[in-house]
C-alpha cells in the first residue's frame, strides 16, 4: 500500500512547462476574462440580431452568424480558463480551456479569407472565378479541418504521456499547425494586395455596399492583426520550452491577452460595426463572371427609396 502511494498521480498530468499566459489565478485573470466576456457577449448580441433582421429581408450573410458562433466560443474559452483558475490541479480543466483557446481563432481566419476571395472575384472575375484558385480556396478550407485535428490531439497526448520522444513528435505536429495557420492569417495581404496592384482588363465588379476601395482596407487591416497574433503564437511555440517557475517575457498574461482575445475583439468590432454584412454581401447562388455586378443591380433596385443598403454613410465609404 505504501508503494502505491509513492506513485505520482496518473494522467492527466499538470503541465510543468511555461504556457503562454501562465497559470491562470483567481486575482488577475477572472476579473480581466469577465471584461473580455462583456465584449464578446456584446458582439454575440449584435450579429444575431444583424443576421435576424438581415434574413427576415432576405438578406443572407453567413459571416455574421459565424461570428456569432465565434464570440460564444471565446466566450466558453475565457469562462473555463476563471474555473481553471480556482482549481489548479485539475488537468481536464486545462485541456478543454487549452483547446478553445487555440482552436477558435481559426474561425477568423477563415471569414477573412472568404472575403479576401469576393474581393478578388470583383476586381478579376475571370481569374477569381476560375477553376484553379476555387480549388485553391477550397483546398485551404479543407486543411483547416486538418490541421485543428493536428492541434488539438497531440495537445491532448501531452497531458496523458511523460514519454518525452511522443512529446517532441507532438510538438513537431503542433508547429506544423500552428505555422500553417499563420500562413491562413496572412494570405489575404497578398491575395488582396496583389489583386488591388495587378492591372485590371475590365472595371471590377460591385458587389454589397460602401467602395470596394473600403473593402480592401478592411480586409487588409483585419488580416495583419490576426497574422500578428498568430505570428507571435507560433513565434512562442518555436521557442525552447522552459520550467513554469522560469518563464519568459512572452508568456506572461498581458501578451496572452493582448495577442489572442484583444486583437480578436478589434477585428470582431471592425467588421461588425463597419456593418461587413452588408459590404462584403453578395448574390445567392453567384457562380461565374457577371453574376456579383448582376446582383448588384438587382440588390440597387429592389433598394431604391429605402435605406437599406443606399446610407449615406455606406453608399461611398
Amino acid at each position: 500500500m505504501s508503494n502505491e502511494q509513492q506513485k505520482a498521480p496518473g494522467p492527466p498530468y499538470v503541465p510543468t512547462v511555461a504556457l503562454l499566459g501562465l497559470t491562470p489565478t483567481s486575482t488577475v485573470d477572472i476579473p480581466i476574462s469577465a471584461v473580455l466576456i462583456a465584449f464578446f457577449l456584446c458582439s454575440a448580441a449584435a450579429n444575431v440580431t444583424i443576421f435576424r433582421r438581415n434574413q427576415a429581408r432576405a438578406h443572407k450573410f453567413i459571416p455574421s452568424m459565424v461570428l456569432f458562433g465565434f464570440s460564444m466560443a471565446r466566450t466558453a474559452a475565457l469562462v473555463l480558463r476563471i474555473v481553471w483558475a480556482e482549481r489548479l490541479t485539475n488537468a481536464s480543466l486545462a485541456i478543454a480551456a487549452m483547446i478553445l483557446a487555440s482552436a477558435g481563432t481559426v474561425i477568423l481566419f477563415v471569414i477573412n479569407l472568404i472575403l479576401a476571395q469576393r474581393v478578388l472575384r470583383s476586381l478579376h472575375p475571370r481569374f477569381g472565378w476560375h477553376q484553379v484558385p476555387s480549388i485553391t480556396f477550397m483546398f485551404l478550407y479543407a486543411c483547416v479541418v486538418a490541421c485543428l485535428i493536428m492541434t488539438i490531439v497531440p495537445t491532448v497526448l501531452t497531458f496523458y504521456t511523460l514519454d518525452t520522444s511522443v512529446r517532441q513528435k507532438a510538438r513537431q505536429i503542433q508547429l506544423f499547425s500552428g505555422t500553417y495557420l499563420a500562413l491562413l492569417a496572412f494570405l489575404p495581404i497578398p491575395i488582396v494586395g496583389l489583386a488591388a496592384a495587378y492591372p485590371k482588363s475590365a472595371k471590377p465588379e460591385p458587389f454589397g455596399s460602401g467602395s470596394l476601395r473600403t473593402k480592401i482596407f478592411l480586409v487588409l487591416g483585419t488580416a495583419a492583426l490576426l497574422t500578428l497574433g498568430a505570428g507571435f503564437r507560433i513565434g512562442v511555440n518555436f521557442t525552447a520550452p522552459r520550467l513554469a517557475s522560469n518563464p519568459a517575457w512572452y508568456h506572461q498574461k498581458a501578451c496572452y491577452y493582448v495577442f489572442n482575445y484583444v486583437l480578436e475583439i478589434i477585428v470582431v468590432y471592425v467588421y461588425t460595426l463597419s456593418r461587413f454584412d452588408r459590404r462584403f454581401h453578395v448574390p445567392d447562388g453567384a457562380k461565374g463572371p457577371g453574376d456579383y455586378a448582376a446582383g448588384f443591380a438587382m440588390q440597387h433596385a429592389e433598394s431604391q427609396g429605402t435605406n437599406e443598403f443606399t446610407d449615406s454613410n455606406l453608399k461611398h465609404v
